[in-house]
């Protein structure tokens, strides 16, 4: 193989990896607020406490004067240049020694499926991902901190998490043989802990259309660490007909659009077009864009014709309370344009889904005030009332006057039967004739028109019965 060839085949590897990193957030750091009881770097003179039974590796960037310090019966703390302990007096700080000591929280709190707790390589403005995609997927290149102070719990073990590859401490791992020392290794067994397995392997996306990130099994799992804060349960959507996308853990408001994609169909450069040609324009302002490849749902599989792929790309266009109807006017937007440009865009056919008016009241088209619509109704509503005032007052002197008279029931004269006879149901005792020929089938729908009930009225059949 020649240079070019090389250089050709280097690029179709490396380049789908380049948008797929996933790095992780949270460390163990010492000097870190968020890793103590107080949220608070222990001050000068502070008691320090580490779990006892918690196995930690904490990286420690200062130095620091304490008056106790309570270290874990298995663990390390890694020292930076120029970083250590000295013994200090607690009259140092008013604050320090008056209270409980800092309290190193659980560091086993972190898992790998928290959304909350990976940062995508390739974030922009306006995009988001949904909940199942916040983590690592099976293509991704995942990367913890270069400083080697962190800590991950692997999940509940059901099916092992598998993804392109793993950096850590310096190493980058492609191959199960080569993780599964590391993970066994005691610098291992200190970040990584939990039932569940970890595999690489080097499949790469070198679809141009996108690949499934493969985290639906695991989804429950995600939902399940992001909605622990909240006690399990999803906050309200500020709409009515709120949304749930394919891979979210909770209703949205916005539009959801679905295309079927062909051979040409190019995810990241439609990404960017969507950046380029609508969130940058003033109207679509405040919306956030979630585009990526997601199995067919079971709805859409029934209805797609046997030959079309098993994969669909969904777009999700999320809009908080300023952006309120904006989702749909977008969505409105991209289904044009997949019209005008689909055989160059690779686009065969859009669907869109939408959201509801604001819940609490109101409509979308409608929160900038009150419009002329508004105040016609207002003048409607107010004309039949004094309609109905005017029709009281007539009829009230009217009978003061004498011209109104009411009768009693014996006066009245005699009531009509009440009821009708149908000739759908004959009268008791007649004999049922027997149908002439089989019943005639039930007007269709025209083509593309919305979903409608019809049935015969026997009262009008008579003609086309005798026809």
């Amino acid at each position: 193989m020649g240079a070019l060839g090389q250089l050709l085949l280097w690029l179709q590897i490396c380049a789908p990896a380049r948008a797929a990193y996933k790095f992780w957030v949270p460390t163990t750091h010492f000097e870190a607020a968020a890793n103590w009881s107080q949220n608070r770097t222990p001050c000068a003179g502070a008691a320090v406490e580490f779990p006892a039974d918690k196995l930690v590796s904490v990286l420690v960037r200062e130095g620091h004067g304490l008056s106790d310090l309570l270290l874990p019966l298995d663990g390390e703390l890694v020292l930076a240049s120029g970083a250590g302990f000295s013994a200090a007096d607690t009259s140092l700080d008013a604050d320090c020694g008056a209270g409980a000591p800092a309290l190193f929280r659980d560091p086993d709190r972190f898992w790998w499926h928290d959304p909350l707790l990976w940062r995508s390589g390739d974030s922009a403005s306006g995009l988001f991902s949904v909940d199942a995609e916040r983590v690592p997927c099976r293509h991704d290149d995942v990367v913890f901190p270069p400083d080697a102070a962190f800590r991950v719990g692997l999940g509940p073990g059901a099916r092992p998490v598998r993804v392109r590859s793993v950096s850590a401490l310096g190493q980058t791992f492609t191959r199960d043989e080569d993780l599964a020392a590391f993970l066994a290794s005691r610098a291992g067994r200190l970040r990584f802990h939990g039932p569940g397995a970890l595999r690489v392997g080097p499949a790469a996306c070198a679809d141009p259309s996108g690949c499934v990130c493969g985290t639906a099994e695991a989804q429950p799992w995600i939902c399940a660490a992001l909605l622990q804060p909240r006690g399990g349960r999803c906050p309200p959507a500020a709409c009515l007909d709120a949304l749930r996308p394919v891979g979210q853990c909770c209703d949205l408001c916005g539009a959801i659009v679905t295309l079927t994609h062909g051979a040409a169909f190019d995810l990241e450069r439609y990404r960017a077009r969507l950046l380029r040609a609508f969130l940058a324009l003033p109207q679509y302002q405040g919306l956030r864009v979630a585009i990526s490849k997601v199995a067919r749902t079971p709805r859409s599989r029934e209805a797609a014709a046997p030959e079309e792929a098993a994969t669909e790309i969904q777009v999700v266009l999320a809009e908080d309370a300023a952006a309120a109807g904006g989702g749909g006017r977008l969505a409105r937007a991209i289904v044009e344009d997949a019209v005008e440009h689909g055989e160059a865009l690779g686009v065969l056919a859009a669907t869109v889904r939408t959201s509801g008016a604001p819940a609490g009241g109101g409509s979308a088209a409608g929160l900038a005030g009150p419009g002329p619509r508004a105040g016609l109704a207002g003048g409607v509503t107010a004309a039949l009332l004094l309609l109905l005032l005017a029709l009281a007052l007539l009829l009230a002197l009217l009978r003061r006057a004498g011209r109104l008279r009411w009768r009693r029931r014996a006066e009245a004269a005699p009531a009509a039967p009440l009821g009708f006879h149908n000739p759908a149901f004959p009268a008791a005792g007649a004999q049922a004739q027997p149908p002439a020929g089989p019943p005639s089938p039930a007007p269709r729908a025209a083509a593309g028109s919305a979903s409608r009930s019809y049935f015969v009225n026997p009262l009008f059949a008579g003609d086309e019965a005798e026809a």
